[in-house]
């Protein structure tokens, strides 16, 4: 088992060379990326960019969306709205196959985040995906589990000692690795900023448990394991470091450049999807899911980037179909836009986005519900909300409406977004974060309306 260490440090841009044929299929060959739990295929799209800005082919990248993307509570046990992990891993073969198939290709390349992970590992040691599979990179995923705890829900996907990861993790030859060949594997992992690999229980609710886990729980023995200084549980995945590892583990050199390369022409689409109830009471909260919300409304306006105001009518409007398929919609390069979602028995939600570099097919969208009485009797209600990452006021330079911190961000990375209520009537409300700067309108909720800053970077 080997280890090497990078640090999310800022890498100068390098120019992109001409290539004077296509990329082979051996160099470039397709990667699918497998989302985490809750999560959904548009959380790649960074990831997606700096891949294609080093010249890999736009249509030998695919994320894939799980329908119902959280895990059940108990694996053994149906739950409504959630995947067992041996539905995951059914879904994975089937997006692995229908990739293989139009490619051409005779085994892809497979990149997962937390759960997905360990979708990946059950598809190539349960699942036969050995024989299709070249490379599994595998970032923050809870491989020895979030717990090893005697007694704790054992049923669960992300118990250590349960069935599911003993079995996952046994011994695969002599020398007792975790994995093994022909398939390559690798791990990226932070050194202790991963809310889900922690010798304690806080970030599960649970802050006197001692979880038995460590910070190098995502590791494992067989495989490459790679460190990422200070990185979260997300930035292992789709932070700049985390794709130079990426490609130098898959090509067998570095990348010529870490930086998002722009495009001339920036073409958008993706999908709007929802959120179901986990019963029929509305107060038992919300889970998420990536099912097509037909009948939606989306439209999207140009903004003003000094005060979120609309630069004149919708630049784009549509009503989603059977598939929830949005777009295409031709964007602005260096204007940001606001995407405006209805839909019966959602807020009308208003997702303010930074400037497109380049042209993105999972641009996803979901509305939002207010259920929490506080959001319902507020004026207003605003999330800064980052899905890439976590914020962590010990580590990044940020400000949510004049807060720094953001309400809500807690030292260690383990929040990732924030809410605030300002009375209205509407103005601008800016949010930063690392350089990124979004501002957008506050509306109010009297009128069924809600804001969401969504960060990119």
């Amino acid at each position: 088992m080997t280890t090497r260490r990078h640090f999310l440090a800022a890498t100068a841009a390098l120019g992109l060379g001409a290539c004077a044929t296509g990329p082979s299929m051996t160099d470039h060959p397709p990667i699918v990326f497998v989302h985490g739990n809750g999560d959904t295929a548009g959380i790649w799209q960074s990831t997606i960019w700096r891949f294609e800005s080093n010249g890999w082919p736009r249509e030998r990248l695919h994320a894939i969306d799980v329908p119902y993307p959280l895990a059940r509570d108990d694996d053994t046990k149906p739950q409504p709205g959630r995947t067992s992990a041996a539905e995951h891993m059914a879904h994975l073969r089937a997006e692995v196959d229908r990739v293989l198939q139009a490619t051409g290709a005779s085994r892809v390349v497979l990149v997962g985040n937390s759960r997905g992970g360990l979708a990946i590992r059950n598809y190539i040691q349960n699942g036969g995906g050995a024989a299709k599979v070249s490379h599994a990179i595998l970032g923050g995923v809870p491989n020895h589990g979030i717990w090893n705890v005697p007694g704790r829900n054992p049923g669960s996907e992300f118990a250590g000692n349960g069935p599911f990861v003993q079995g996952l993790n046994a011994p695969k030859n002599a020398a007792g690795d975790e994995v093994a060949g022909p398939v390559k594997w690798m791990t990226l992992r932070s050194d202790n900023n991963d809310k889900y690999a922690q010798p304690h229980g806080r970030w599960i609710g649970a802050p006197d448990l001692q979880t038995n886990v460590g910070y190098d729980g995502p590791a494992l023995k067989g495989a490459e394991n790679v460190v990422l200084a200070r990185a979260d549980h997300r930035e292992v995945s789709f932070s700049p470091a985390a794709f130079e590892a990426t490609y130098r583990f898959i090509t067998g050199r570095a990348p010529r450049t870490l930086e998002i390369v722009p495009e001339d022409r920036v073409q958008l689409s993706g999908k709007v999807s929802g959120l179901g109830l986990a019963s029929a009471d509305p107060a038992s909260g919300n889970f998420q899911n990536n099912l097509p919300l037909a009948g939606a409304q989306l439209e999207v306006f140009a903004l003003d980037p000094a005060t979120g105001e609309r630069r004149g009518a919708a630049a784009h409007a549509q009503v989603i179909g059977a598939n929830g398929a949005w777009g295409p919609f031709a964007a602005q390069r260096g204007v940001p836009y606001e995407f405006v979602v209805r839909s019966p028995g959602y807020a009308v939600t208003h997702i303010y986005r930074s400037p497109f570099p380049r042209s993105g097919s999972v641009v996803n969208m979901r509305p939002q519900r207010v259920t929490a009485e506080a959001d319902r009797n507020a004026p207003s209600l605003v999330i800064l909300d980052r899905p890439r990452g976590y914020f962590d006021p010990g580590r990044d330079r940020m400000a949510f409406d004049g807060q720094n911190p953001p309400p809500g961000a807690l030292p260690g990375a383990g929040v990732s977004s924030s809410r605030i209520r300002p009375p209205l009537p509407s103005r601008a409300v800016a949010a930063e974060f690392n350089g990124e700067r979004i501002v957008g309108r506050n509306w109010p909720v009297a009128e069924g309306h809600v804001s969401v800053l969504e960060l990119t970077y």
